[in-house]
């Protein structure tokens, strides 16, 4: 969660926002160093980068050796800091994220919401190819079975809604809170939350103001061996709520379980669920209706059932794993380059 590197967060809060995202600017001339000097003795191919606001290291050690930069981009990350009042400089974050998304052999954003912020940057369109996040399918393979999972939480015959990540206020999970507490859901409907984050003592107090302690739990942080028998005791997945560009993990952990999922009907989710389909969407403007979808999915087995069956075969359908991402991305480096890897 980020212990480790407690001093750096103490930096940031120190520090005024303009001297502080100065030093993210330098700090590309160190990690070009380390990168150069990796790349001397591996001798890549190909650069693959997880984009991150201000590091042009990358960028500029595939310029000097003339490889291919394939940068993944998982948000609009000046975009985003302005928006929650995280810069200080917000012209030079701009022009940062600018010179790396136009600089790069390919931009490679997790949804074609996320891929219009980029075009809109000036990268040419041929050179921004989307690939969504997926799952590791043999990561879940020996999940237990839904009864069998749920007993080993002591929840047997529950009906169990659940949330995995790392929870903040946004995510509307007070929302489920308050629903579980209303008297007409149904008795047998419990709350699991795998993870931790901000708002989970704040959800912790509204659990127990709602007197629903022994019909809510929350799991803290669990290592990623533990995420296949937790899910598996789900019935209903919840995506109470989501950034309009992000491709959400959770939601392929949901799939490759087979959950009946709940999510907001907004256009990065409709990439990949349906309504009725593979999922339970719901219009996230209208006042009720996420709750409303929770009641219909909990006294609607068959519609359930429905949606379970659709998510299951969902990452097969549309080939949402790492291993098929990987395929992709081997197939945009260009050819002369697969050709040298393949002679060593």
């Amino acid at each position: 969660m980020g212990a480790q590197l407690g001093w750096v967060h103490r930096l940031r809060r120190a520090l005024p926002k303009a001297m502080y995202e100065l030093l993210e600017l330098a700090y590309s001339a160190l990690a070009y160093r380390r990168l150069h000097k990796a790349a001397k003795a591996f001798g890549p191919d190909v650069v693959y980068e997880r984009y991150n606001l201000y590091l042009l290291a990358g960028l500029a050690l595939c310029k000097r050796m003339g490889l291919p930069l394939l940068l993944e981009v998982n948000a609009p990350l000046a975009e985003e800091r302005t928006r929650f009042g995280g810069l200080g400089l917000p012209w030079l974050a701009r022009w940062a994220e600018g010179l790396a998304w136009r600089g790069a052999t390919y931009v490679l954003p997790v949804t074609q919401v996320l891929a219009g912020h980029v075009l809109a940057r000036g990268v040419s369109p041929e050179r921004v190819v989307v690939i969504p996040n997926g799952i590791n399918e043999t990561h879940f393979r020996n999940a237990p079975g839904v009864e069998e999972a749920k007993a080993a939480l002591g929840w047997s015959g529950a009906l169990i809604l659940g949330f995995t990540g790392f929870v903040r206020d946004w995510h509307g999970v007070d929302r489920v809170l308050r629903w579980l507490a209303a008297a007409e859901t149904p008795r047998a409907a419990r709350l699991l939350v795998v993870g931790d984050g901000p708002a989970r003592a704040d959800l912790e107090r509204l659990a127990n103001e709602l007197n629903l302690r022994d019909r809510v739990r929350f799991t803290g942080v669990v290592g990623r061996d533990q995420i296949p028998r937790l899910v598996a005791s789900f019935d209903i997945a919840l995506q109470p709520a989501v950034v309009a560009y992000a491709s959400p993990l959770k939601l392929f952990e949901y799939l490759a379980m087979g959950k009946a999922i709940v999510a907001p009907r907004q256009p990065n989710i409709e990439e990949i669920l349906v309504d009725g389909a593979n999922a339970l969407l719901f219009d996230a403007s209208v006042p009720g209706a996420l709750e409303q979808a929770l009641s219909r999915l909990c006294h609607d087995t068959d519609l359930r059932s429905q949606v379970a069956q659709g998510a299951a075969s969902t990452i097969r359908a549309l080939s949402l794993t790492w291993h098929q991402n990987a395929r992709r991305v081997v197939e945009l480096i260009p050819a002369r380059q697969r050709s040298a890897a393949a002679a060593r």
